[in-house]
């Protein structure tokens, strides 16, 4: 590697280079299409939608995989030309300003930071406990989880190469397991007749629901499958600069990323839902997916599924953390976070922002520690709605600042269908957050949304008079002038 393969993208940025690029076209997906984790966001929410839509509600995953592809092909468009740590934050502020881009900074911490918290809490509790044979006891899931975040941070900190191998292993680990399951179950449910078509027109336990077609409703809920699976596309675009080649890896990673995750998805879904024997049982079982798989393939099935689970989602986990860490790092390194004398470090021995990953461990301590169930819940389903208003603002964005983007030959671009496609995103957006926000459970959440917002509006207050400078425009080099 030269000082120029280094160099480019980060010193256009005005920045000088201190990470490594280490990441690989494959890792740099492997790293979006864990962060989506398509059969852990299956296995976490499809109880979700059999009871609030019954196995119907599989086919909601169609519409909210189209209109998430949609947002990553805008999204693309962005890493194509700015290859910096903090994805949005550094296209808001450099295309808008910074005061645009601060906001966009700061909700991505807080989505990404209860990311990790949300899905540790999950392997600990619906994986690793099942799998060791433990009781469901919250406590010691707690305990689990942040023994869990320690091992992540640890793995993090040690090397960019580490987590890319170990992120594209667990990605490896997650495809088996879907395509595996899915031949299994079609072979058993052919030789033995027990698979049932029918399930998939089915409103099973909902079938008597009077409000089933409402707004907020049970149909609606049933898109939280495909809202809460297939997110965290962008964050290839967080670790940009630590990838080889990031103009043109990036991009590609984002899209292929939500595509390959939806068709798998879907075919999951399909073959779960042709498998249920009984869906009450199915639906009232605690984890539907582990159900299914025991009474079609046996236990001992049941338990390599939980075990490549374990895997998949501690390789997800690691994805969300070292994205969050690089958030940190590159608003740190602007000095528009809180400590960011201490956050922007990176250590010239593993070439890793450590203090900005620690970060991410503590908050997620205090999570573990300090919130009651019912209070890391709403905070867990706030997160939902977070991606959600960052993917609205970033087509905003791109709408706004398209006529300014450069374009290079034989670069990723929408070409003449920047504009529709752009378009159609926004409308896809503005339709995810009314669902999210309209069931009636969704008021404390979005009050936590608020507060969040209203939290570091007291930073950036601090910022504004204090320390206005920090606030001023960058200048930068677009993607296009620089030597590829």
């Amino acid at each position: 590697m030269t000082a120029e393969d280094l160099a480019p993208p980060v010193a256009a940025g005005g920045y000088k280079p201190e990470l490594k690029r280490t990441l690989g076209s494959f890792q740099v997906f492997a790293i979006s299409f864990a962060f989506i984790s398509v059969a852990v966001g299956i296995f976490a929410t499809y109880d979700e939608v059999l009871l609030a839509a019954g196995p119907v509600g599989i086919w909601l995953w169609i519409p909210a995989a189209i209109g998430q592809t949609l947002v990553a092909l805008v999204v693309a468009q962005f890493a194509a030309r700015i290859a910096l740590s903090g994805s949005s934050y550094q296209w808001a502020s450099r295309l808008a300003n910074p005061k645009v881009g601060w906001l966009f900074g700061w909700l991505s911490f807080w989505y990404l930071a209860v990311g990790v918290v949300a899905m540790d809490n999950a392997l600990a509790s619906q994986a690793l406990m099942p799998l060791l044979g433990m009781e469901n006891d919250e406590g010691t899931a707690r305990v689990i989880t942040i023994v869990i975040m320690v091992v992540q941070a640890v793995l993090v900190i040690a090397s960019t190469r580490l987590f890319g191998l170990i992120t594209a292993g667990a990605v490896g680990i997650e495809l088996t397991i879907v395509i595996v399951l899915v031949v299994a179950l079609a072979v058993v449910m052919v030789f033995s007749g027990t698979g049932n078509v029918e399930n998939l027109t089915s409103r099973g336990v909902t079938a008597d629901s009077v409000d089933y077609f409402a707004v907020g409703g049970g149909l609606m809920a049933g898109m939280i499958i495909g809202l809460t699976t297939l997110v965290g596309f962008d964050s290839a675009a967080n670790l940009a600069e630590e990838a080889k080649d990031p103009y043109r890896s990036v991009p590609r990673a984002i899209v292929t990323s939500v595509v390959a995750a939806a068709v798998l998805g879907l075919i999951f879904l399909i073959a779960l839902t042709i498998g249920i024997k009984d869906v009450a049982d199915v639906t009232n079982s605690g984890s539907p997916v582990a159900a299914i798989i025991g009474d079609q393939l046996g236990p001992v099935v049941e338990r390599i599924l939980l075990a490549g689970m374990v895997l998949a989602m501690f390789g997800a986990g690691m994805v969300v953390m070292a994205a969050c860490s690089r958030q940190v790092f590159a608003m740190a390194r602007d000095a528009r976070f809180p400590a960011h004398r201490i956050l922007r470090r990176v250590s010239p021995r593993t070439k890793t922002p450590i203090p900005a990953t620690i970060l991410i461990l503590i908050v997620g301590v205090i999570f573990m520690v300090a919130l009651p169930g019912s209070a890391l819940l709403q905070l867990i389903i706030a997160s939902t709605i977070l991606p959600a208003l960052i993917y609205g603002a970033t087509v905003v964005l791109y709408l706004v600042v398209r006529k300014r983007l450069e374009h290079k030959e034989g670069g990723f671009s929408l070409g003449r269908f920047e504009l529709p496609i752009a378009v159609a995103a926004l409308i896809w957006v503005v339709l995810a957050v009314f669902v999210l926000v309209t069931p009636p459970g969704a008021l404390v959440s979005v009050l936590i949304v608020v507060g969040l917002i209203l939290a570091g509006g007291v930073y950036f207050a601090k910022m504004w008079f204090f320390n206005r400078e920090v606030l001023d425009p960058e200048t930068f080099v677009t993607a296009p002038d620089l030597p590829r």
